[in-house]
């Protein structure tokens, strides 16, 4: 019997330690497994070459931005929340690169997934676009439909297509936001709001249900100069007449009647287009073009990423004895301590003025701003720098994108000159800071607050009572100190009376080139044409530019690797879908979703929340 115990221990054992091998080996393929699969996010590269005499395929996807802000697949779920991006520096070297490149013969633009892009970044590429059909190369528009933005880009071709079941749907750019001052009324929340400037609206949805009229009048005068400047981008490169968009827009049932309701035929009446033609039409007329990719069935072409990943090495090459022109990009709303791309950090970016400045291969130092503002805090940091940078001898230009705006004109003040788009988004010069209390919401629900303290100050800002008259009275007195301490920086940097700025500043938004009348802009010009203006003023002729960038670790490499790696893998999938219900959603939070970030230790905001266009 004892015999027959050992044998079936031992039996035991033995498959025991058969399946803990087996566990063993199972565990180490599905490592082995992981591995390869996280190494093929960096390492695998699809081998793609220029074919000779093809199209490049210009397919922008996403919002088109200066830094991309990194996140992993939430876009696909959610949206604008996290949508795909696509830098412009990244467009505007490829189209500049393709147009002396022997191997490619036409450029296909492909907006069909392109989504927002503000003004001064559509005329970038539009300027590009023009640089490419200079080398005598075709451009190609085609797409099933064109909203504004698209078009803007498309009316750059040489040939612009729609479907025969398409259109052009133009519609002007305006100003709309969601006001709450009855909602919170209904839910008994008080919110109490300081504010420096005639014009300074950022909380105007909180405290009224309409837009005031200073508002409107500030907001009309701006918007009027971005959709002129549109309209002359239009009819200059379609050969149009000057009146012809806005009767296309005002007249749009009255013209569509005559037509049978057909939108695509009335865009072609009306010259916006070369021709209705179908997909496979266009990919006929492409490999008439360019050839056959017979092994694709389609025309011979190279994808954006592909041709940009190609290219890339070349475009890093350095010569490292030349001098150069440091760039410094700052683009999202401004927030204290360090923050990651996509958002500017008072101390990450002061951090790279300061090493810009300590770098003797740099010269000169453009920065880049695309900002609506933020944190008074952080902005002053930011500020300081860009003057120690300039008394240090080393000269700063200021390149403003779409927007530079409250904060982002604070950071921009010190700055030797400020460089603009005639439709940059500036100015919003003031200050504001609120806070909101819950008392009579929570007496409502039966529930109170009451206590003791040592001062009279104890229960200051506690959001289950009243607001302190003493909390009250101080905010409001460092509010109005915030807005002279900015008034003044401002004429500091910008050689004016504090008289002359309190005139041009009480919050208006004004667009770049009625900024530069006011003096707060010295030029009109891009990217670019400020690095020009950089390496002149350092007595540069033989230089190069640089990006000055805060190192990415182990983790954000990963990170941006990964998301990649897996966007590329579900873009084409029914999770790309579910996101239009929740947009209808967050569209009404839009206005909460823009404070939430911010986190200045004062309470202090210099910051436009009516700088985003439709």
């Amino acid at each position: 019997m004892k015999g027959l115990m050992r044998k079936l221990g031992r039996l035991v054992d033995v498959f025991w330690k058969s399946v803990s091998a087996f566990r063993r080996f199972v565990v180490n393929i599905l490592f082995l497994v992981l591995v390869i699969f996280f190494l093929s996010i960096f390492l695998f590269d699809r081998g793609r070459e220029v074919p000779d005499g093809a199209a490049l395929n210009l397919s922008l996807a996403g919002n088109i931005v200066e830094q991309k802000t990194e996140s992993i697949l939430s876009n696909q779920i959610w949206g604008d929340a996290a949508k795909e991006e696509t830098l412009l520096k990244d467009i505007l070297d490829v189209i500049d690169y393709a147009k002396d490149d022997q191997r490619i013969k036409a450029l296909v633009l492909d907006l069909r997934k392109m989504g927002r892009a503000g003004p001064s970044k559509l005329q970038d590429i539009g300027a590009a676009l023009n640089r490419f059909k200079s080398s005598g190369k075709l451009i190609v528009a085609s797409g099933d439909y064109f909203n504004q933005r698209q078009y803007y880009l498309a009316a750059h071709a040489d040939r612009v297509y729609i479907s025969p079941m398409g259109g052009v749907m133009l519609y002007g750019f305006g100003l709309y936001r969601t006001y709450f001052k009855s909602a919170l009324e209904k839910l008994r929340v008080n919110l109490h709001a300081f504010i420096v400037g005639t014009y300074k609206s950022a909380l105007e949805p909180f405290l009224r249900d309409n837009m005031s009229k200073y508002a409107k009048e500030a907001n009309l005068a701006w918007l009027n100069v971005l959709w002129d400047t549109y309209k002359r981008d239009i009819v200059a490169q379609r050969g149009l007449d000057p009146g012809s968009i806005d009767d296309y827009i005002n007249n749009f049932p009255a013209h569509l009647a005559k037509v049978q309701g057909d939108m695509a035929i009335l865009a072609l009446n009306h010259g916006l287009v070369d021709g209705l033609k179908t997909r496979n039409e266009v990919r006929e007329e492409l490999i008439g073009l360019v050839g056959e990719d017979e092994d694709n069935g389609t025309f011979k072409q190279i994808e954006f990423d592909d041709y940009l990943s190609i290219i890339r090495p070349f475009l890093k090459k350095t010569r490292p004895n030349l001098p150069k022109v440091g760039i410094i990009v700052a683009k999202g709303i401004i927030l204290d301590g360090t923050q990651p791309p996509g958002a500017i950090g008072g101390d990450s970016l002061a951090d790279l003025i300061q090493q810009a400045r300590e770098d003797d291969n740099i010269k000169s130092v453009v920065l880049r701003i695309d900002s609506g503002g933020g944190s008074t805090f952080a902005s002053e940091i930011i500020r300081r720098e860009v003057e120690l940078t300039t008394m240090r001898g080393k000269p700063v230009i200021v390149s403003m994108g779409s927007i530079a705006a409250s904060g982002g004109y604070w950071i921009a003040s010190a700055a030797d000159e400020i460089w603009a788009s005639p439709t940059t988004i500036t100015g919003s010069i003031g200050i504001f800071g609120a806070f909101a209390t819950f008392e009579n919401s929570l007496e409502s629900l039966g529930i109170h607050s009451d206590g003791v303290g040592t001062t009279k100050l104890a229960d200051a800002f506690d959001p289950s009572r009243p607001l302190n008259p003493l909390v009250k009275d101080a905010m409001q007195q460092i509010i109005e100190q915030g807005y002279r301490f900015f008034i003044q920086r401002i004429a500091e940097g910008r050689n004016m009376a504090p008289e002359e700025v309190e005139k041009i500043a009480q919050g208006r938004v004004w667009s770049g080139s009625t900024a530069v009348k006011l003096g707060l802009v010295d030029k009109l010009g891009s990217l670019q044409d400020a690095v020009r203006a950089a390496a002149k003023k350092a007595g540069l002729k033989d230089y190069e530019v640089s990006y000055i960038e805060k190192p990415l670790t182990y983790r954000e490499k990963f990170i941006q690797g990964l998301n990649r790696f897996l966007f590329n893998l579900i873009k084409d999938s029914s999770l790309g879908k579910v996101y239009p219900t929740v947009r209808l959603l967050t569209h009404f939070g839009n206005e909460l979703e823009q404070m939430m970030p911010l986190n200045d230790p004062h309470g202090l905001y210099a910051y436009c929340l009516t700088c985003n266009v439709r």
